[in-house]
């Protein structure tokens, strides 16, 4: 592979991680993914890569993807659980195992980085949008599991030059989460959470990895924390009329009462205990829900790391509709 430079992704199969990769090939890296040997490899088929399928606990295989590698890109997480466990098994110890692992065989690494959440600091409160130095406030189990990666990573950081990127909501194509919005949509209902305007801070996928990037390649990143969105806020009536723009389509607007969408969520809760899968609605996602103000501040990582988001929201969303009407998503 001559003097390319390698670079180590988990998570390499999903949603972020797949789009990390493609920009990683066409930067010219060596690209090595980390996927479990259960992982739909659908983005990865084709592509020049080569998958170690060992997941995050086998550490025989993790010394073989690490060695030699140059950045480490850590986007494996688990974003819904039926269990407290859960959300720490697969944000914690997956990262304390990757993390061991690696000061093991590959201590002199150029760069660790860790994709956290914007979760982890919590909803912004009084319209004040937050950011790095805001004090950490999860309100769910899944936003405390992503601060608990995130101070472990830390722990790290006088042995390895480690990196935090905490994403705000992410849409865009292979998107499965905020895809329902757009489906929900096409049959012809904007579902909103409450009567009140709430505000929140959405990044297009490419956006990210090129900040994702970003980070892994300044010098100033090491040991720091970026917020990682859109300049703008947006709010989700706004959102529905870009999307109806775009799909050229009225849907009905239905606002639905904290209490009604919290009902919701407990019911669609309750019928995931028969299911081998996680609620994507539950009462912890609803909770966010009602939340006024998910908005986070981008000047630091504009500021330090040259990150300028490119794809605006009517774009964006025009991509993104397009790409699930190709694939017959819509």
């Amino acid at each position: 592979m001559g003097n390319r430079k390698i670079a180590v992704v988990t998570g390499a199969s999903g949603f972020v991680g797949s789009h990390l990769v493609d920009l990683l090939i066409e930067k010219d890296y060596e690209v090595r993914c980390i996927t479990r040997k259960t992982s739909n490899l659908r983005w990865l088929e084709g592509k020049l890569i080569k998958n170690y399928s060992c997941g995050l606990f086998d550490e025989e295989g993790l010394k073989v993807a690490l060695k030699d590698a140059n950045i480490l890109y850590h986007v494996a997480g688990v974003v819904k659980s039926k269990t407290k466990e859960g959300y720490y098994k697969g944000n914690v110890k997956t990262t304390r195992n990757l993390l061991a692992v690696l000061l093991d065989v590959n201590p002199d690494i150029e760069r660790v980085v860790i994709v956290s959440s914007q979760v982890a600091c919590g909803p912004s409160s009084g319209g004040n949008a937050i950011t790095e130095n805001s004090k950490p406030q999860p309100i769910t189990t899944y936003g405390r599991s992503k601060l608990a990666q995130e101070e472990l990573a830390k722990e790290y950081s006088s042995n390895l030059p480690i990196t935090i990127v905490r994403p705000s909501s992410v849409y865009g194509e292979r998107d499965t989460e905020i895809y329902l919005i757009f489906r929900s949509y096409k049959r012809g209902l904007m579902i909103l959470i409450g009567f009140d305007k709430k505000e929140v801070s959405l990044i297009h996928v490419k956006d990210l990895v090129d900040g994702i990037y970003l980070a892994s390649i300044n010098a100033k990143a090491v040991n720091q924390t970026y917020f990682i969105s859109s300049k703008e806020y947006y709010n989700w009536k706004q959102l529905g009329e870009v999307i109806g723009r775009v799909m050229d389509k009225k849907a009905f607007t239905l606002k639905i009462p904290h209490p009604i969408g919290y009902l919701i969520a407990a019911t669609a809760q309750f019928f995931a205990l028969f299911s081998t899968k996680a609620a994507t609605l539950n009462l912890e996602k609803a909770k966010d829900f009602v939340q006024n103000h998910w908005t986070c501040d981008i000047t630091k990582a504009e500021n330090e790391l040259g990150f300028k988001p490119q794809v605006s929201l009517e774009e964006g969303i025009k991509r993104t509709i397009e790409w699930y009407r190709e694939v017959n998503w819509l």
